[in-house]
């Protein structure tokens, strides 16, 4: 979207609005005309028919006009649950709307105030009923912005009175009629002619106020190949520009180097991990800089690829930075390494921000001048003090929580005019059309195959009352000879939130539960040597049941251990619930996963559907991601459905992402969009690697002016 200064007039100065409606549009991110152009309806009623009552079909979304005739109020059979019927009439028929836990409807909505609905219409007992629908206030017949027509609905804050999508559709019809010709085309004519896009002005005028479904689907469309098409050509000018204009290492590798480093592993590599290592292997020989994408389900064996890839680097004398968002998984992966390395002549270091004083200067000192081999550690490999003697490598693990400036930044460490090699590892498994445009700027390689040692992992929602059954199945596998795990949100107790904590139940549980069992506690504010002493213990089957925070989410791998219970499982992410997961399953045995959710919620997911109106909308959420974990152990369904719920925004981390946020595309929905999209950026900078030619003027100006600044020109345009 090109700027125009016309557009960057503030909302007050528009007719109706003044400094205090302005306030309530500014909550919203709306502070100028073309932020109200741009703020899209997230759905829409079609008011072109408004049906009599009499007239209306069960089972399907229809637009009913009526007088509020009365109020009923009844208590649904399951806690906390309050339903309000409103009982609207048009003299031809009547219907129930049913508010849920909505006390004050009746004051909104009096008897006799008249009021449009649109919804999904159902029958129970001989009552027409409508339980998820939207309304409006009905003021005057002849007002056919919010009437007789296709009508957007956009998004409001909660608490904002009903009355507001009137005031923001009225605003928008009125910014669309003055300031809409005022619009610059954002993509190339000979774009809009290849796909047959409508231009931008027709464009925005349907997508707000349709003329028709058909226009709508137009309108839509070509919002949504502008979304991506941006997207792809922002990423596709930093893979092109780095494989065009940016030298990397050419490292020395051999068929026997390979042969000898997959013996240092004491089990077999799978097919899968030996693809992923083979295809490094073919970037690092190469002129440019590798910039790869490994991901794969949890326990597929990223870190081994990568492992892999920096002993490469370092037998060719060049330095490795291993770069991961938390302390404690770099504490994990410096112990571990450290110790598969022991007899390979290696100098590992660990730098993460509790490294201070003369232990960091000594850090510092060594690996500016060549003594460490590999560096491991947090945002602190980025600070300006950290200087490299010859950075060869950089391993950013856990991407998603990363960004491209922070790679980068990682990337300008070296000293080199040679740019050194980039390898990313998603802890997430992305489907892959979503990989090609998270990371567009990479090539990717897939690990699908999980280790063939891997277990079926049964899974459960429960709720507190049936802990007591739950621990004496516990002492049934522990006598057994099994190991469990038990997950809490927090290491110590908070007044503020009412959740069980790890130091407190330990000391419960051993007292009064597991009296003959030996209880191991694990969290992040334990001393390093304390953290691997109990692993260790645990590992050497000296302590039966570990009790822990998230610290086990990665790094600890114990083939005894079948038994994961998470407590105040709704606290958790669906991304994080399956890496917590993921440290059972991995030997022999049958392994046994239980999430313990409060009663509603354990029911909600336990139950064969579930009716989301009697639930709290905040709930919702954490239903569908306790069903879905529960359903199934698939990482790459689980991060669809992680997806589906949080949206591209918050599963992609955008903040962090350094791109700006997508508004109307759907990367699942929309797939054959985005390959398209895809595939005509790739044909662009096939064309036109920098685009410097004349068809392109136009579009990388476009570009620079509102994508660059995401991508901070001082480390792209140099």
């Amino acid at each position: 979207m090109t700027k125009s200064q016309s557009l960057d007039i503030p909302i007050q100065y528009l007719k109706g609005i003044g400094p205090k409606k302005a306030k309530v549009f500014s909550k919203l991110g709306l502070k100028t005309i073309e932020d109200l152009l741009y703020y899209f309806p997230r759905t829409y009623q079609d008011r072109t028919q408004i049906k009599p009552i009499f007239n209306i079909k069960t089972g399907e979304k229809e637009t009913i006009c009526g007088i509020v005739l009365r109020h009923l109020k009844s208590a649904f059979p399951r806690k906390r649950i309050k339903i309000n019927k409103v009982i609207i009439g048009d003299g031809t028929g009547v219907v129930s709307l049913l508010f849920f836990n909505q006390p004050s409807i009746e004051e909104s909505l009096p008897v006799e105030r008249k009021i449009i609905a649109y919804g999904m219409i159902r029958k129970y007992r001989q009552e027409y009923q409508m339980s998820n629908f939207e309304y409006e206030i009905f003021d005057k017949e002849e007002d056919f912005i919010h009437n007789k027509r296709i009508v957007p609905i956009y998004h409001l804050m909660a608490r904002l009175p009903s009355n507001w999508q009137r005031v923001i559709r009225k605003t928008i019809k009125s910014v669309c009629d003055l300031y809409l010709d005022r619009i610059k085309e954002t993509l190339p004519k000979y774009i809009l002619k290849k796909y047959s896009l409508l231009d931008i002005i027709e464009t925005l005028q349907n997508i707000h106020f349709p003329k028709n479904w058909t226009i709508y689907k137009e309108a839509k469309k070509r919002l949504i190949f502008e979304e991506f098409f941006y997207l792809q050509l922002a990423l596709g000018y930093i893979r092109h520009r780095i494989k065009k204009e940016e030298f990397g290492i050419k490292y020395s590798i051999n068929g026997d180097m390979l042969t000898s480093l997959y013996k240092i592993f004491p089990f077999p590599l799978t097919n899968a991990q030996i693809k992923s290592i083979e295809e490094i292997s073919q970037d690092m020989q190469s002129s440019f800089p590798m910039c790869r994408l490994i991901h794969g389900d949890v326990g597929s064996g990223k870190t081994v690829v990568a492992i892999i890839a920096f002993l490469i680097a370092a037998y060719n004398k060049y330095q490795v930075a291993f770069m991961v968002p938390t302390e404690i998984l770099a504490e994990q992966h410096y112990l571990n390494i450290k110790k598969l390395l022991a007899d390979r002549n290696i100098r590992i270091a660990l730098l993460t921000s509790s490294k201070k004083g003369k232990i960091r200067k000594e850090i510092l000192q060594n690996l500016a001048i060549g003594k460490i081999d590999i560096i491991i550690g947090t945002h602190s490999l980025i600070q300006k003090d950290v200087v490299y003697n010859k950075l060869g490598l950089c391993i950013i693990d856990e991407q998603h929580r990363f960004g491209v400036m922070q790679r980068l930044t990682l990337q300008k460490k070296s000293q080199s005019e040679k740019k050194p090699d980039i390898l990313v590892m998603s802890a997430t498994p992305i489907p892959r059309t979503l990989a090609l445009t998270l990371y567009g700027d990479l090539d990717i390689s897939t690990i699908s195959e999980l280790p063939p040692n891997r277990k079926e992992i049964m899974n459960f929602c429960r709720s507190e009352k049936d802990l007591p059954n739950i621990y004496d199945f516990i002492k049934k596998e522990i006598q057994e000879g099994r190991q469990a795990y038990i997950v809490y949100p927090l290491v110590d107790e908070s007044k503020e939130i009412n959740l069980k904590s790890a130091t407190k139940m330990v000391e419960k549980l051993q007292k009064e539960v597991f009296k003959n069992c030996h209880l191991g506690l694990l969290h992040g504010k334990m001393k390093v040597s304390e953290k691997d002493e109990i692993m260790t213990k645990f590992k050497n089957k000296k302590i039966d049941i570990l009790i822990s925070t998230t610290v086990i989410e990665v790094g600890i791998d114990v083939p005894n251990a079948t038994i994961m219970i998470i407590e105040h499982a709704e606290r958790f992410g669906l991304s994080q619930l399956h890496q917590l997961r993921g440290r059972i399953g991995r030997g022999e045995y049958k392994s046994y996963c239980i999430f313990i959710a409060n009663p509603q919620m354990a029911k909600a997911v336990n139950s064969s559907s579930f009716i989301k109106e009697e639930y709290d909308e905040n709930l919702i959420d954490t239903i569908k991601r306790l069903r879905t974990i529960v359903s199934t152990c698939d990482g790459f369904k689980i991060a669809e459905a992680d997806f589906e719920i949080r949206g591209p925004g918050e599963f992609f981390g955008e903040k962090q992402h350094g791109l700006p946020k997508l508004k109307l595309s759907n990367f699942i929905r929309d797939v054959e969009w985005l390959k398209t999209s895809r595939k005509e950026v790739d044909e662009i900078f096939k064309d036109d690697p920098l685009l410097k030619k004349d068809k392109n003027q136009e579009l990388f100006n476009n570009f620079k002016n509102n994508y660059l600044p995401y991508l901070e020109k001082d480390l792209l345009l140099e």
